[in-house]
């Protein structure tokens, strides 16, 4: 079985046409907003984060951060 596939701009048209009338023009535009495109390496900037961090303590950090450190 072949899968049909619209060109990406007649479905980025509709999935635009879907929004709009959905959510109104300015709430689909906010929406919109938000998916723009990233910059930078995440993978380097993960490693860079973490610095070989391991699970537990990352998990320990967050529960600090939250105020439940003995959750």
């Amino acid at each position: 079985m072949t899968a049909h596939l619209d060109p990406i701009a007649q479905v980025t048209q509709r999935a635009t046409d879907a929004l709009v009338r959905e959510l109104g023009v300015v709430d689909a535009m906010r929406f919109l907003g938000q998916l723009r495109a990233g910059s930078g390496d995440y993978t380097v900037q993960r490693q860079s984060l973490l610095q070989g961090a391991t699970v537990q303590e990352l998990a320990a950090q967050i529960k600090a951060r939250r105020g439940n450190a003995d959750a």
